[in-house]
Order: structure tokens, then sequence, then C-alpha cells
């Protein structure tokens, strides 16, 4: 074979493999990156409104801290705990990373101002104190929320620390995170009332409530965000009108904002399509889902990797990076 036919040879099967290569690569990333799941349940009745990805399992970000909220409420409704007592902080805890109050080892923290803080700021080091003080360790804490979620029939859910904190096996779905919404407000009506706290004062800092949907959507009266770059930007929330509640989860958005509009759109069109089942009772068949069906995914399968810092996509070299479920708010 002469050099030029051998030259032209290693080139198409250079071509080749380097297309193969590339296929495969669109092939593997979305699905690898893949982040977006939702779903809508009406509280009363049960149904599941909208879902999309529901049963895939996603990282929880600092929806995690819902389960930490669940087990304190449960721990104050025995009379375990409370509200004043004085929490211990722990070199571990004091050490976990943004977002934080940047506890001191050795300092307290009220039990009320824990819950607080956990609602408002998504502190880390205050999941670890709460963990210590109610499971000896955080790992053992841990053991018991998933303990507990399995009890609540969140099958797919399994915990390895408070915080949600990134943790390649702390696993999660959209579905099992609506059974946790709805336990909250189910087991713990007494202190729901937390979730709705849009301010929190520690010393000279103040501290705004991330999610952004309690005031500004009618009837959304909490209850959790997150944020890590393996997640995307997640929300659980929960809204009431006219005496009818539903609860909202959503995993991935590629910014905070996008998730907030993607929400409060799947919020509307939930009592969009009530409305009309209540207009039309007869007709409730054929009017399932049609309020859903114009809403669009609001990112690609792997917008939500990009990593993020106040909206914006984080570019290499600058000083500081977003804390983990920290959304990019600071002290005000």
């Amino acid at each position: 074979m002469s050099s030029f036919l051998l030259q032209r040879c290693f080139r198409s099967l250079g071509a080749a493999v380097l297309t193969g290569f590339v296929l495969s690569m669109a092939v593997a990333l979305p699905a690898q990156a893949e982040k977006y799941a939702s779903i809508v349940v009406d509280i009363e009745t049960g149904e599941v409104l909208h879902a999309r990805h529901a049963d895939a399992l996603r990282y929880p970000a600092s929806l995690t801290k819902a389960m930490t909220l669940y087990m304190l409420f449960e721990a104050m409704k025995a009379g375990q705990l409370d509200p004043g007592e004085a929490l211990p902080v722990s070199p571990f805890a004091a050490a976990q990373a943004p977002s934080s109050l940047r506890l001191k080892a050795g300092s307290t923290i009220s039990v009320r101002d824990a819950i607080l803080a956990l609602i408002t700021k998504s502190a880390n080091d205050v999941s670890v104190v709460v963990a210590e003080r109610l499971g000896g360790s955080e790992s053992h804490f841990a053991a018991l929320m998933t303990a507990k979620a399995r009890d609540m029939g969140m099958t797919r859910t399994t915990f390895r620390n408070a915080s949600g904190l990134p943790n390649s096996r702390q696993l999660s779905t959209a579905r099992d995170m609506a059974v946790l919404a709805e336990r909250l407000l189910e087991d713990h009506a007494d202190y729901y009332g937390y979730f709705a706290t849009t301010k929190f004062n520690w010393g000279d800092a103040k501290f705004e409530n991330h999610n952004r949907l309690i005031g500004n959507v009618l009837g959304v009266d909490g209850i959790k965000t997150g944020y890590t770059r393996a997640s995307g930007f997640n929300l659980m929330a929960s809204a009431k009108r006219n005496g009818r509640r539903i609860v909202t989860i959503m995993y991935g958005g590629s910014t905070s904002r996008s998730r907030d509009q993607h929400v409060e759109e799947l919020i509307e069109a939930a009592y969009v399509e009530l409305a009309a089942r209540k207009a039309a009772p007869d007709q409730a068949l054929e009017v399932t889902q049609t309020a859903f069906h114009q809403i669009r995914v609001p990112v690609g399968p792997d917008d939500a990797a990009l990593p993020m810092l106040n909206g914006e996509v984080f570019r290499a070299g600058l000083e500081t990076d977003l804390a983990q479920g920290d959304e990019g708010s600071s002290a005000r």
C-alpha cells in the first residue's frame, strides 16, 4: 500500500475513533450530569399532580436539614429538648464548611436559635451541633435519620450527614422529599410555623431566608432550599390557598432565580388544575395534567453541573466560591 493510502487510512481511522469518542461523551455526560427532578403533591388527597424524574436518585444538599429539623422537633415534642436549652459547640461542629454561623468551639447556641439558623442561614455548623446533641455523633445521627426515613416510607433515601454537605452516598428523590414535607406538616404542625421565618439575627449579623418564595408567591409558607455544586439549586416548598395545601419539590436548578421561577410555575399550575377540577368535577379525568403541559424544564441536563457564584457561572481564578448550601447570601 502506498504511503498516501496509508496516511488516508490512518486519518480515517483517527477520525472514526474521535467521532466515536465525542458521541460516547455526548451520550454519557448528560446522564451523569442530570440533576433535574420535580414533583407536586396535593396534601389533602395525596395525589401526585405532576412528576418528572421523581424517583431518580439525586443529591439532596441542604434539603437534608428538613430531616435534621424533623428529628429536632420530635425530640422537643417528646420533652427531650427545651427551646431555651444551650447546645454545646464541639471543635468538629465549629470546623464545618460554610454556610455557617462561624460558631466557636466551646460556645453554645440555644435550641430556638439553632432552629432559626438552620431554616434561614442553612448553617452547617449548627447541623452538627444538633446531630451531636441528639445522636452523640454526626455519623450515628445520620444513621438515625436514615432509619426514620425508612419508617416514613422514604425507601430510596440515605443520609450520611446532618447538613447535606457533599457525600456521594447521601441520596434521595423528589418523591421521598415530598413524603418528608408531608410528615413535617402532619407530625409537627406546632413547629411548622418556624419555616415561615424570613429573617434571623445572630449577634451583629442579620440573615435572610434563602426561600424567597415566602411572601412573594401567594400561600407559600415554607420550607427549605439547598445548593451544592453536585446537586444544583434545590427547593422544597409548601403553599396553602383556600384551605388546599400542596407540596412542590425541585432538584437541579442552574441558578436560584431559575429554580424559584420554575417552582412558582409549578405551584400556579397546581392551583389552576385544582380549580378546574372543582369547577368541572365530572370532567376531572379529562382535566388531569392540563395545566402542567406548558411548563418546560428550566435547565438542560448538564447545566446545573456548572459551578455558580451569586447566580453567575463561576470562573476559575476568583478568590471566593459559593458556599455549599449558602446560595451566595451573606450577613447584612
